[in-house]
């Protein structure tokens, strides 16, 4: 269950607009706790190389929407909190500045995480190029979150009741986030698209 619920999650976030408020962060780490509960860590590590490569497989078919659909699929809505004029300009300006090390340093940053592989593929950022940056933002990513939940874990061994609070905490954390996010999503989709919407900056190549 951990397996399907990180590797759907994770495609998700990185290659939809609803990724924007999905809680990934949150759901490596959490899953790394929870591994942790089995003292396997071959299956912790498993996990990291395949929901690395799903990550970048969820970021290429983002670019692949952004470059077939251009600026359609990145309307900002009216009055949205999360997919509106000003982060989506935030996010194009900050692709733009830093080109291929904005496409690594997206994995750390939510809501660009989702965003940056439609603006790359809608500005026409170069596919190797692309695929190059994004490989290696997945490749620290996913193994750095997952691991530090599944070695905090055994870090807090020790004490038993702290380590239960966490991980009941993060589970916590994950469900209410997921909940939140899809009522967020469903309401943000609701609005209106506004209207005059700019064409997206260049990404360097």
């Amino acid at each position: 269950m951990v397996w399907v619920i990180v590797l759907t999650f994770v495609f998700a976030e990185c290659a939809f607009i609803i990724g924007l408020f999905l809680p990934g962060d949150s759901l490596l780490f959490t899953a790394g706790l929870v591994l942790a509960q089995q003292h396997e860590p071959e299956h912790a590590w498993s996990l990291c190389v395949v929901a690395t490569v799903v990550a970048t497989v969820g970021n290429q078919l983002g670019y692949y929407i952004g470059r077939h659909t251009g600026d359609r699929m990145l309307a900002a809505r009216r009055g949205g909190r999360v997919l509106n004029r000003r982060n989506l300009e935030r996010a194009r300006r900050f692709l733009n500045r830093k080109g291929f090390l904005a496409v690594v340093l997206a994995r750390w940053i939510p809501w660009v995480r989702t965003l940056a592989p439609m603006i790359a593929g809608a500005a026409g950022m170069h596919p190797r190029r692309y695929l190059a940056a994004t490989s290696v933002g997945a490749v620290v990513w996913v193994p750095s979150l997952v691991l530090i939940g599944y070695y905090g874990a055994g870090l807090l061994s020790r004490l038993p009741w702290l380590e239960t609070a966490t991980l009941v905490i993060s589970v916590t954390f994950f469900v209410v986030g997921t909940t939140v996010g899809v009522l967020r999503y469903r309401q943000e989709m609701r609005r209106p698209v506004e209207q005059d919407e700019p064409q997206p900056a260049g990404v360097p190549d």
